[in-house]
């Protein structure tokens, strides 16, 4: 929350910069303890993880749903192209987020299902997968990794706190690679913690500095400040958590430190390297929980194969106008995207653990926050479900009209992970007709 929204105007402003420059000693406490114990037990339980890619741009739609629906259904053409996964998916149309409309401005808002987008001081409000970390606690060296391809760091992700901020998307493999696993030497390790020591007296600070100003509060001023002390308390145990990892070594891996692709027209290049440190993420469990934005709306003319380059930027192709040669192209480019997830399906269900395939233990969601970019509209989503110990091998129809909330499919998500959540966003109840093994 932002200070400068107590009253009187601007002084908490004020309050809170003074602070900033005092360091005061923050004891460890116990309840930061008692996490660090949960992750460690954690570890040695079958885990249970989620994967969340959203391609801003959306597919063609009319190549992407099955014209039937069931178990029995026929593959439409896209999902063809998965056909050797087909018992390890599930389709789903109907789907969409209640009262968020706007285009382009709805890519954010992908896994909030915040409302009004476009409206006068929207605020954003917290992604699925910041949601499970609030209720699952730290149990692995990095709660969630935020990934984009061709992103717009500064304006797009999808991943936000619950007070509607921004986490940034990571965007270069190599940073994110050596975040994995490397170490670095012991001055440096104690660097870093030394840095989220400081951070943590700050808070302390700003904490203590600002129980001086309660006084002076009225009501409503008094019910924002505690929800701004639970933040900086739970922002406080993630530090102390983040320090206890940092000493500890990093996991081993035979895979090389990949290079950075700079150039924005190698998209798929850059998809694939994405999903392939998703993937270590999730072998060395380094994390269980991985976003990735791909963003199309970002990403100039491009390469579709070694002999084939796009018309226009991802952009503007999506805005087709129902022109022959801009779909024709567009649908060389879904089956491109599909090819890619394939691979990565085949990746996830060829690594075991502990006796079970990777895939059965992590649930992988595909989809956009657009249902047809060409009219900006957002209803009747793409999303397709893989993994994560579902029975799959069907497409769930819902009304294409009047369609049920895309946060219901979240609660059976937030549920297969361990979370004992009931509603999230607009999402009141499982999915019907999606069942775990």
């Amino acid at each position: 929350m932002n200070p400068s929204q107590f009253s009187p105007r601007g002084t908490c402003r004020r309050r809170f910069l003074r602070g900033a420059g005092v360091l005061l000693a923050l004891p460890w406490l116990e309840s930061s303890r008692r996490a660090f114990a949960v992750a460690e037990a954690a570890a040695e339980e079958s885990p249970r993880r989620m994967l969340l890619i959203s391609n801003n741009l959306g597919v063609l739609p009319w190549h992407f749903f099955p014209k039937d629906s069931g178990a029995e259904n026929t593959a439409s053409p896209y999902l063809g192209i998965l056909a050797s996964h087909g018992k390890d998916f599930t389709v789903f149309s109907g789907l969409s987020h209640p009262n968020v409309s706007g285009g382009h401005s709805t890519e954010n808002c992908f896994l909030t299902g915040a409302k009004d987008p476009t409206g006068s001081g929207f605020r954003n409000s917290i992604s699925l997968d910041q949601f499970a970390v609030e209720s699952l606690g730290q149990r692995t060296r990095f709660p969630t990794l935020n990934l984009g391809v061709n992103i717009d760091r500064a304006n797009r992700s999808l991943s936000w706190t619950r007070d509607g901020v921004l986490l940034p998307a990571e965007d270069k493999p190599s940073q994110l690679f050596r975040r994995l696993f490397v170490q670095g030497e012991e001055s440096e390790v104690e660097r870093r913690v030394r840095r989220l020591a400081d951070r943590a007296s700050i808070l302390d600070a700003v904490r203590e500095d600002m129980r001086g100003f309660q006084k002076t509060l009225g009501s409503a001023d008094l019910d924002r400040l505690d929800q701004y002390f639970t933040s900086v308390r739970e922002l406080e145990e993630r530090l102390h958590l983040a320090g206890e990892w940092e000493r500890r070594p990093k996991p081993a891996t035979d895979a090389e430190e990949p290079a950075d692709i700079a150039d924005p027209a190698r998209f798929f290049e850059k998809f694939e390297l994405m999903l392939a440190m998703a993937r270590l993420a999730f072998e060395s469990d380094a994390t269980r929980i991985v976003t990735l934005m791909v963003d199309g709306f970002a990403t100039p003319v491009f390469e579709i194969s070694e002999s084939e380059k796009s018309l226009n930027g991802y952009h503007n192709l999506s805005h087709h106008g129902q022109s022959k040669e801009k779909i024709a192209q567009l649908e060389r480019i879904d089956r491109r995207q599909m090819e890619v997830l394939s691979g990565l399906l085949g990746a996830l269900a060829g690594r075991e653990e502990g006796g079970t395939r990777l895939l059965d233990r992590t649930m992988v969601l595909y989809g956009s926050n657009l249902g047809d970019a060409n009219v900006h509209n957002t209803t009747n989503l793409p999303v397709l479900l893989a993994g994560g110990g579902f029975k799959h091998g069907r497409h769930l129809a819902f009304d294409g009209v009047r369609n049920t909330p895309l946060c219901r499919l979240y609660v059976s998500m937030l549920q297969r992970l361990g979370v004992p959540a009931e509603t999230f966003s607009s999402g009141a109840g499982t999915l019907t007709g999606l069942d775990a093994v």
